[in-house]
């Protein structure tokens, strides 16, 4: 889909202009102040929209009103949800080409362009019968400066999602690293097994054991002019989850392509930052492999050491994430950056707790934490912060072992939160649960089943402006 921006919008030729209407107002246009208010009495309530053929009396073939609500309450989401829903509908009609002129009282630009490169999303590659697509939109009444960055985040967000639907046949360790060294701005360093040894990561690479494809821990590093804060994303790299020798039933591993949601969103969020030009300094780590059964396998009761030399009983083999997680972090906190953000499908736990609608998120520092979670409200994405109470760690104790890599299953989200923080160490930390939000089982909002890219729009909004 092309992207232009025009201030005369009125007078392009496309197929259908888009227009908002406000509850109360009139719109831009006097075709659909006449035929939509006047005698249809359309109310342009959110969600609504209203078409209408205009004969020639103006350029477009077709005016689409989209309902916006009460201008009071339109802001950065509603505008995002309103360009998203309106083109699904531009795609129902099968419209090639389209002009949004929408009254926002704001540069809407940025939100409008990824609300529609989001409705333009569809994962068909291994599809003979392609998705119906528009093939250009026009916006007016906006910046070239903020469409330029719509569509930047559009394309780490098509990049996080599409790697999150490949099968686990071609998302392989091997090629999330192959992703990351072709980032442009990006200098990647990628260790294989016999270095990850060397650096002590014994609980990642136990969890990488069982598996034909090899492990790959990978190092991303983005440095602005003017570094004036280091930060460490960290994204779970499990390519396939099978649960290991604790084996998932059929059912819960056909989706288990979407356990490296987490580093795909740190590799969507890397590919933008040369664009952006944040003063920071950003490692994008990934400890990536497969969690599979065979012969090699870690078992439950075996002992791991960690990269920081805590020792780990393996209660469950299917409690592999943090495992991963918890070398990474150590990796991190020796980088010498301000902050560590862990971003992950870490726990079936926090889906009961907060279902799809938001992601968990607990840390360290409540000041950080707070920040993220307003960089996430006016991204469409939201975020509830858990409590992690020293109570939590009891679960965890072990007879023969620092400690247990699973513990009760109350609180399992929790339970989680408090074992990784057994592994960070004087630095501010922020983990984030996107086990309910990464993947959709059916549409939901501004996004189709399969994967959603959560965090990479958060964690960008977070980066440019803090």
């Amino acid at each position: 889909m092309e992207i232009k921006v025009s201030n005369d919008v009125k007078n392009l030729p496309v197929d259908v202009l888009v227009i908002n209407m406000f509850e109360g107002e009139k719109t831009s246009q006097e075709l659909a102040n006449t035929y939509a208010i006047e005698r249809d009495k359309f109310e342009g309530k959110p969600g609504q929209t209203y078409l209408l053929q205009t004969y020639g009396k103006i350029p477009a073939q077709k005016i689409l009103v989209t309902g916006c609500g009460k201008r009071e309450e339109f802001g950065e989401n509603e505008v995002r949800s309103a360009v998203y829903k309106s083109v699904k509908k531009l795609q129902q009609m099968q419209a090639k080409t389209a002009a949004f002129d929408f009254d926002a009282g704001f540069d809407y630009g940025k939100s409008g362009v990824i609300g529609a490169m989001l409705a333009d999303y569809a994962f068909d590659k291994y599809k003979s019968e392609k998705a119906k697509r528009v093939d250009e939109i026009t916006f007016a009444n906006v910046s070239q400066e903020s469409v330029n960055s719509g569509v930047i985040f559009g394309n780490s967000i098509k990049l996080a999602r599409d790697l999150s639907n490949e099968p686990a046949a071609y998302a392989t360790p091997k090629k999330l690293a192959e992703v990351a060294q072709s980032l442009e701005g990006i200098t990647t360093e990628v260790f294989d097994k016999d270095e990850i040894e060397r650096m002590g990561m014994g609980a990642y690479l136990a969890v990488a054991q069982g598996s034909k494809q090899p492990p790959r821990f990978i190092h991303m590093k983005y440095s602005g002019k003017n570094v004036k804060k280091k930060v460490a994303l960290i994204g779970k790299g499990i390519c396939f989850d099978s649960g290991g020798l604790d084996i998932k039933p059929p059912a819960s591993m056909l989706t288990m392509r979407d356990d490296m949601s987490g580093a795909a969103c740190v590799l969507g969020v890397m590919s933008a930052l040369k664009e952006l030009k944040p003063d920071i300094e950003v490692h994008g780590l990934i400890a990536a492999c497969e969690n599979m059964p065979g012969g090699n396998s870690y078992k439950p009761g075996d002992i791991l050491k960690a990269k920081n030399g805590k020792t780990i009983e393996v209660d469950n083999t299917d409690a592999e994430g943090r495992l991963t997680l918890a070398d990474a972090l150590v990796y991190a906190c020796e980088l010498g950056v301000d902050e560590v953000i862990d971003i992950a499908t870490l726990t079936g736990a926090c889906m009961v707790a907060l279902g799809t609608a938001a992601a968990g998120i607990m840390g360290n520092d409540d000041e950080m934490i707070n920040r993220i979670i307003d960089a996430g409200k006016n991204m469409g994405e939201k975020y509830w912060q858990l409590p992690m109470y020293k109570e939590y760690f009891n679960s965890l104790k072990s007879e023969i072992a620092d400690m247990k890599n699973t513990g009760s299953r109350y609180g399992g989200a929790q339970t989680a939160g408090v074992f990784l923080r057994e592994f960070v160490k004087d630095v501010k930390w922020a983990h984030i649960d996107i086990a309910g939000t990464a993947f959709l089982d059916k549409p939901e909002k501004e996004s189709i089943k399969g994967a959603t890219g959560f965090g990479v729009r958060t964690l960008l909004s977070y980066l440019i402006t803090n």
